[in-house]
């Protein structure tokens, strides 16, 4: 899972590397075998961007590299920047598939463990405040459909028109992460609205001045409202996913259907709700009340 910063960066990364041809044929392979095994955009992006990074580095054709090589340049990368945990893992997954999955290699590096960091979630009167502090319809609705639904930025920004099933009160997302189709509930309340705002619509249902709506203007708008409704968290637009699996959980859904509706492939991923939800915590009496 590509969850770091710099990821963000890497499309438009010019990376200075003289290419021989076993060098690029080579990377062509890498990236030929990334897309036939249907991999994200995203992932393509940084295991290309870290393999000729560490060529450049370690100016060895790809047949003659050695773990110690890789050894080497990871050693290099946590003395030349501080990097975190989540940066490296990825890195290593990054040229072990390439090493060991594409050239046949034998390489095996221990990944750093990777902290798993308790995200931020709204309360239920948080998520009102924005709302009421949102003026704009088409960005309220925005912000609805992200909160009741718990898409990720890229699938409700990508959703067309025809995805959704109002009268069944359900839409589905093409092609998610990891290439999956899945489905996700509708908000009774917001139903009227988008049948409202897509009257007349075809193809994307959320589009910008420029023809699709960029992720940039979504997580503007999110921080806009957070800012308005004077909440002091650091509210992202992944934010209100974790308010919706966190707010399912506390009124008693099964996590497993939470799992469903999320698209974890993992029940291990949604289960990090059980520690965000606080509503069984907040009826434990603190011991100085009974004194």
């Amino acid at each position: 899972m590509i969850e770091t910063s710099e990821i963000a960066n890497l499309a438009s990364a010019k990376i200075a590397i003289s290419e021989s041809a076993p060098k690029r044929y080579a990377l062509d392979k890498l990236e030929n075998e990334l897309k036939i095994r249907g991999l994200s955009k995203n992932t393509i992006i940084a295991y290309l961007f870290y393999n000729k990074k560490f060529l450049e580095f370690i100016q060895k054709k790809p047949e003659d590299v050695e773990e110690e090589d890789l050894k080497k340049y990871l050693g290099h990368m946590r003395s030349d920047k501080e990097r975190s945990n989540r940066t490296i893992a990825l890195v290593i997954a990054a040229l072990e598939f390439f090493y060991k999955e594409v050239l046949g290699k034998k390489m095996s590096i221990k990944r750093p463990k990777v902290p798993k960091n308790i995200p931020v979630v709204l309360s239920k009167e948080e998520m009102k405040r924005m709302l009421d502090a949102t003026t704009n319809s088409k960005h309220k609705l925005i912000m609805e459909l992200l909160y009741s639904s718990g898409l990720r930025l890229s699938e409700c920004i990508n959703l067309n028109v025809e995805d959704l099933e109002l009268d069944e009160k359900i839409g589905w997302v093409r092609k998610g992460k990891g290439s999956k189709d899945r489905f996700f509930i509708l908000s009774e309340r917001l139903i009227k609205n988008l049948r409202t705002y897509m009257e007349n619509k075809k193809g994307r249902i959320f589009t910008g001045y420029h023809g699709a709506l960029s992720k940039r203007a979504v997580q503007k708008l999110v921080a806009a409202a957070a800012e308005r409704a004077g909440i002091r968290k650091k509210v992202k637009v992944h934010t209100l996913r974790h308010s919706f699996a966190t707010h399912l959980l506390e009124a008693g859904v099964d996590i497993r259907k939470i799992q469903e509706l999320l698209g974890h492939s993992d029940l291990s991923t949604t289960q990090i709700y059980t520690r965000v939800s606080a509503a069984q915590l907040k009826s434990v009496k603190s011991p100085l009340d009974s004194l």
